[in-house]
């Protein structure tokens, strides 16, 4: 009779211990995604964003500028990093994720509410700023306390599947946010007319995360402290000062090192690259319509949800280290085949024109600056600047060759000539002029050649181009799938929170959130299209490099140290 107790009292604890994993997982994901949203709302939204906060600078310089400004919030997830490290592993990883979504989802509701830079002038772009920052702290410190929290609850044989459901939130965050942006502009389109979206439409995706916000919030509210930390606060074994032992020991700060440039140089490359960078090269270069730039993301996205858990499931199997190898190596393999590739298959009749009639830009070295201006002061009114900021509005690719000391630029569009002028040192109003004129006389050179203003739709292949987004989506998912319980793994409880969160947010915001924003800078300042890719692809070389002879396997580490 005692033994059947007993058995069913087993029965029971297995029972609740369970449910209290999937209460958990459930809980850290589901709050995690909408943190995503929100920051990928913004990310989704960057081309209407730079004409209602930054239309008083030039088309370039104001679409650069809100690029930095998406950069501008994973540059203070660091600080995030540090303070709601400090945090979890001094007070708990509950109280320090909770603080984190409330934070999320105030600015990203504020940001709906604030004016444009025709209403309220410098004010409007300072606002967004401090908002911007807002989420970045937040989400700095958002991501490491749903790993850890899921990863000392789950078995040791099941942490790389159970933590993978914190990665797959990004997808879900992503795919939400798409499916609200797509939505939005239907409906916000069919019933105000096409330009609504542009004026008020794009406000109303960041005030939907108002009802996210409640969800997530009652979710983490029925949470109770990680079992290991409540273990070492109540020995009193805890970190006092988790700053000085994470960073001020060679042993652990040789950790977060290897983490940063073994892991998160590449994930913050592949990632971004892959779901991010690639839609404003679709967008800006290829000139792919919004609406199937949208549809292509919504499908490459569902897909690689499931893609995190089986990823994160084979690490269990075959280890970390082997699975996010595999998926950094694929990307850097697939960067420049790829993105060629997209162009061959969206927009067909820009790859015909480039190879059929190269674009040239003959100009004295000294009168060309680079092309692109994240404070909106340069005027590019030189020959030479004028010509070539004509070429990047265009999305078109161009070589540069030197000219005559002193004689104005010309651009060589196959056999035509359109000869650049001078407006420096012009009255704003005839420097403008001067300008446009130069600009009608490049853009009819490019038509005569068969330049296409935007792709073509019944040229478009979509299954194909929907096979290049799915490499990297592999890559990335790969990649990121492991990645939660490989650095929960890494690093002694003690100093886990801090430890692992820093070098996660200084790749993924320091490298990750800055991709778009340096690839489209590098371009515009090179001329090649193609050439941006360069910025991702060399953190990716480091990290596999990095990887291969200095990560250690890390599958099956007891986490109660």
């Amino acid at each position: 009779m005692a033994e059947t107790t007993a058995g069913q009292s087993g029965v029971e604890n297995v029972e609740k211990k369970e449910t209290s994993l999937t209460t958990v997982v459930a809980a850290s994901a589901a709050g995690t995604a909408f943190e995503w949203y929100d920051f990928f709302v913004f990310g989704s939204l960057i081309q209407v964003i730079s004409r209602t906060f930054f239309s008083g600078l030039p088309e370039t310089a104001g679409y650069i500028a809100a690029l930095a400004m998406f950069g501008a919030g994973f540059l203070f997830r660091p600080l995030g990093a540090l303070i709601f490290g400090r945090i979890g592993d001094r007070v708990g990883r509950k109280g320090a994720f909770m603080a984190t979504v409330l934070m999320m989802g105030g600015a990203t509701f504020a940001i709906g509410l604030l004016p444009s830079y025709e209403q309220a002038g410098l004010i409007a772009p300072a606002l967004l700023v401090l908002m911007r920052i807002i989420q970045g702290i937040a989400l700095g410190g958002e991501y490491g306390g749903a790993a850890i929290y899921v990863a000392e609850h789950a078995p040791v044989d099941a942490r790389g599947r159970s933590t993978s459901w914190v990665q797959t939130s990004a997808a879900i965050g992503l795919f939400g946010a798409l499916l609200v942006i797509l939505a939005t502009r239907v409906v916000v389109g069919e019933t105000a007319g096409p330009e609504a979206f542009d004026a008020w439409g794009w406000r109303v995706p960041f005030l939907v995360s108002a009802l996210l916000l409640a969800v997530s919030v009652w979710m983490r509210l029925k949470l109770s402290e990680s079992p290991t930390f409540a273990k070492i606060k109540e020995e009193g074994s805890h970190s006092k000062a988790p700053f000085k032992e994470a960073f001020g020991t060679w042993s652990n700060l040789r950790l977060v090192i290897i983490a940063l440039a073994a892991i998160m140089f590449a994930q913050g490359a592949v990632w971004y690259t892959a779901f991010f960078y690639v839609q404003t090269f679709m967008e800006r270069f290829l000139k792919v319509p919004p609406a199937t730039i949208n549809t292509l993301m919504l499908s490459a996205t569902a897909a690689s949800a499931l893609l995190y858990v089986f990823f994160g499931w084979l690490s269990d199997k075959l280890g970390r280290k082997a699975v996010m190898l595999f998926g950094m190596t694929l990307m850097l393999v697939a960067y420049f085949p790829g993105f060629h590739l997209l162009s061959q298959t969206l927009n067909p009749a820009l790859s015909e024109a480039e190879a059929r009639t190269p674009v040239v830009v003959v100009a004295d070295p000294a009168d060309c600056s680079l092309q692109f201006d994240p404070v909106g002061k340069a005027q590019f009114v030189t020959s030479c600047d004028i010509a070539k900021s004509t070429l990047a509005n265009a999305g078109v690719s161009y070589e540069t060759q030197p000219g005559a000391p002193g004689a104005p630029a010309q651009v060589r569009i196959g056999g035509a000539i359109v000869n650049s002028v001078d407006a420096s040192g012009q009255p704003p109003e005839v420097a403008k002029a001067l300008k446009a004129s130069v600009e009608r006389q490049i853009k009819q050179g490019l038509a005569m050649a068969r330049y296409p203003e935007k792709a073509d739709p019944a040229r478009m292949n979509l299954l194909g181009a929907f096979g290049v987004l799915m490499i990297f989506v592999v890559a990335a998912t790969a990649l990121y799938g492991p990645i939660a319980a490989c650095l929960v793994e890494l690093f002694p409880t003690r100093i886990r929170y801090t430890a692992m969160s820093l070098p996660y947010h200084i790749g993924t915001g320091w490298v990750g959130g800055f991709v778009p924003f340096s690839a489209f800078a590098i371009v515009t300042a090179v001329g090649d299209i193609y050439s941006g890719l360069w910025f991702p692809f060399v953190f990716t070389l480091i990290s596999v490099l990095t990887c291969l002879f200095f990560l250690p396997e890390t599958k099956g580490r007891p986490l109660d140290e």
